[in-house]
C-alpha cells in the first residue's frame, strides 16, 4: 500500500482530517523510505470549518489509490454529497482499501461498502447509522472494525488508533510505535477495546498507574502475576482490577498478554531471534504457547509473520 488518497468535500470534520495528514502527509522517510505518496482528492474548493483546502486532485483520482481515508462527516442528518459517495464506491471496485475516520462511516454505508458487514462511528451516531443502513451490523462499543478492504472507525482518539493500525499493517508494529512516540499517543490500543470510559480517566502521571506501566513493560521476559502487579502498584488485586479497567478498558492479565504480543512482534520484525527464543524473551514461556497466543491475537502465526516483515526489516541479533 503506497498511495494514500484522502477524500476531502464541504463539511468535513477538521480534526480527524488533520490526523489523517499528520499520519500520512508527513515526511516520514527517516522511518521507511519510500513512504507514502499522498494527496487530497475533492472539488476544486473545499471549505472545513473555518478553514479552506485546494485539493491536488479530483474526487476521480480515488479510484487510483492505494487506500482512500475518508475523514469525519459533519451533518450525520443529512446524506454526503453523491459525487463523493460514487467516487468512493468506484475507488472501493478498483481495488482500494478505504477506512472512515469517525462518522466517515456514513459515507461508506450510503455508498453499500458496510452491508453486510460490521463496522462502527461515534457512539453518539451509532444508532441513527443503524436506523439509516439496516443492513450494517453497528457495533457501538469498539474503537474500530478492520473487515480487510473496508474499515471503519470510532470518534475523535480512535481515528488516529486506526491510523496507526494501517501503518502497523503495511510496515509493522515497530514503525507504527516510533510514529506513536513521535505523537505522544499510546503506541497500541486494540481495536476491540471500548470507546466507553465509565470512571474518569485521571491526569497522565497522576494517576495509581503511572508508574506500573513503565515497570511491568521492563519485565515482560518475567512470569508477572495479578500479585505482582498489585503489589508493585500497593494496592488489592481488586482494587488493582478496577484501576486497570478504568485507564486501559481491560484488565490487567489481558493488557500485560497484549503488551508480550506486541513485543514479540517487535521482535519477530527486527532480529533474527528463533521462536524459542523469543517466547522467552517476552515471557512466554514456550514456543507453543508463544504460537497459540500469537496465532489468536494477530490472526497468523509467527513465523507467517516474519516472513511478511522480513523483506522490510533486516534483522539484526538481539542483546540482553
Amino acid at each position: 500500500m503506497t498511495t494514500v488518497a484522502l477524500a476531502v468535500t464541504n463539511g468535513m470534520l477538521h480534526f480527524e482530517l488533520s490526523l489523517a495528514c499528520e499520519v500520512f502527509g508527513s515526511d516520514l522517510t527517516h522511518l521507511v523510505d519510500p513512504w507514502y505518496e499522498f494527496s487530497l482528492c475533492g472539488p476544486a474548493a473545499v471549505r472545513i470549518d473555518r478553514f479552506s483546502l485546494e485539493p491536488d486532485h479530483g474526487l476521480d483520482h480515488l479510484a487510483r489509490a492505494d487506500t482512500v481515508i475518508v475523514p469525519g462527516w459533519a451533518d450525520v442528518d443529512r446524506d454526503p454529497p453523491a459525487e463523493l459517495i460514487d467516487a468512493v464506491r468506484a475507488a472501493h471496485r478498483a481495488g482500494a482499501r478505504v477506512a472512515s475516520l469517525c462518522t466517515g462511516a456514513f459515507v461508506l454505508a450510503a455508498a453499500g461498502l458496510l452491508d453486510g458487514k460490521r463496522a462502527t462511528t461515534h457512539w453518539a451516531h451509532t444508532d441513527e447509522l443503524a436506523r439509516r443502513h439496516p443492513l450494517v451490523t453497528v457495533d457501538p462499543d469498539v474503537l474500530y472494525v478492520d473487515n480487510g478492504s473496508v474499515l471503519t472507525s470510532a470518534g475523535k482518539a480512535a481515528a488516529m488508533d486506526l491510523c496507526l493500525h494501517l501503518v502497523r499493517l503495511d510496515h509493522g508494529s515497530a514503525v507504527a510505535n516510533k510514529i506513536a512516540r513521535r505523537l505522544v499517543v499510546a503506541p497500541h490500543r486494540d481495536g476491540g477495546q471500548s470507546q466507553f470510559v465509565t470512571t474518569p480517566v485521571p491526569a497522565p502521571g497522576n494517576h495509581p498507574l503511572a508508574d506500573l506501566f513503565p515497570w511491568a513493560l521492563q519485565r515482560l521476559d518475567e512470569p508477572l502475576t495479578v500479585e505482582d502487579l498489585a503489589r508493585r502498584a500497593r494496592m488489592s488485586s481488586r482494587h488493582l482490577g478496577r484501576h486497570f479497567k478504568s485507564v486501559t478498558g481491560t484488565t490487567p492479565l489481558q493488557w500485560l498478554l497484549t503488551q508480550r504480543i506486541r513485543r514479540a512482534q517487535e521482535l519477530l520484525e527486527t532480529t533474527g531471534d528463533t521462536v524459542d527464543v523469543i517466547a522467552t524473551a517476552t515471557g512466554m514461556g514456550t514456543a507453543t504457547t508463544l504460537r497459540r497466543h500469537f496465532a489468536r491475537t494477530v490472526g497468523v502465526p509467527p513465523d507467517a509473520y516474519r516472513r511478511t516483515f522480513r523483506a522490510r526489516t533486516a534483522p539484526t541479533p538481539v542483546t540482553a
